[in-house]
């Protein structure tokens, strides 16, 4: 049985973190599971019990420690073996080249050491101060410290006001049109997608879709209530779009998507839907 838990983060760092999380499962050592992960946003995940694999160009790459999950265009697969323990923090992507030097574009759908992008120590910091903390209110002063830490290493530079409004715009309707959004933001779709690519690591159309095809999947999974469901399911024009969709970003049909034992990719639908009364 998974465990998780959703916290918002202080005042202070609300502009740049989304949310603050902790996933445990008490499973087996040799316990061994295939799943997907999928997400709004990058995340920080710090893995404190278990082997983490990911599926990329055609065989499984070992993470452990401190890890950078980029931004997801599409599912990506993961493999877990092992219990499950991990805490972490979503990056509002207004706020990634407050935390980072590259692009979020350089990341899309890869897991990268942390270390690669943070200096060693802060890392290290990080780690073992996790280790150390027994309470989840421990964990997060933690988290925030060794956040506050980066924001200052570079250079304390704010939040993007561009990006962050295109973000609201995409959770509340992700039928708007680019064209639409752009104007509304008093810039050329052309100089979105440009501060897209920055921070979001893809297209404003891309974002809008992936927000869409999240919403349909929460409903798809059962999360959420009715009311949602039905508004999920009026964001795609008829059954042929839908199935194009799902194929598109989960590899199967609707069928067997809502069949498919993927419990982590399930929990972390629920944490983002929790997480939309956060902030």
């Amino acid at each position: 049985m998974i465990s998780s838990r959703n916290f918002a983060p202080s005042a202070r760092l609300l502009p740049f973190i989304r949310r603050h999380y902790f996933v445990e499962a008490k499973l087996p050592q040799d316990f061994c599971h295939e799943d997907y992960l999928m997400a709004d946003n990058g995340f920080v995940r710090v893995i404190h019990a278990g082997e983490w694999d990911w599926w990329h160009e055609g065989q499984w790459v070992a993470g452990s420690g401190a890890l950078l999950f980029g931004p997801n265009s599409k599912m990506l697969k993961i493999r877990i073996r092992g219990p499950i323990a991990l805490s972490g923090f979503a990056i509002r992507p207004s706020a990634w080249m407050a935390l980072f030097n590259a692009r979020a574009a350089d990341h899309v759908d890869h897991i990268s050491p942390l270390a690669n992008c943070w200096d060693m120590p802060l890392v290290t910091t990080l780690c073992e101060t996790l280790a150390a903390a027994k309470k989840d209110a421990d964990r997060i002063t933690a988290m925030e410290a060794v956040i506050d830490t980066q924001l200052e290493a570079m250079g304390r530079k704010g939040i993007d006001p561009i990006i962050a409004t295109f973000e609201a715009i995409a959770r509340q309707d992700s039928t708007t049109r680019v064209e639409e959004a752009a104007r509304v933001l008093g810039l050329s779709p052309r100089q979105l997608e440009r501060r897209c690519l920055t921070s979001f690591g893809m297209s404003p159309k891309s974002v809008l879709q992936r927000c869409r095809f999240l919403d349909m999947a929460a409903a798809m999974r059962k999360l959420g209530n009715a009311d949602q469901a039905e508004l999920a399911s009026l964001r795609y024009f008829d059954q042929s779009h839908l199935n194009r969709e799902v194929r598109r970003y989960a590899g199967m049909t609707p069928g067997a998507f809502q069949k498919a034992k993927i419990p982590l990719f399930t929990e972390s639908l629920k944490l983002r839907e929790e997480g939309k009364t956060l902030a």
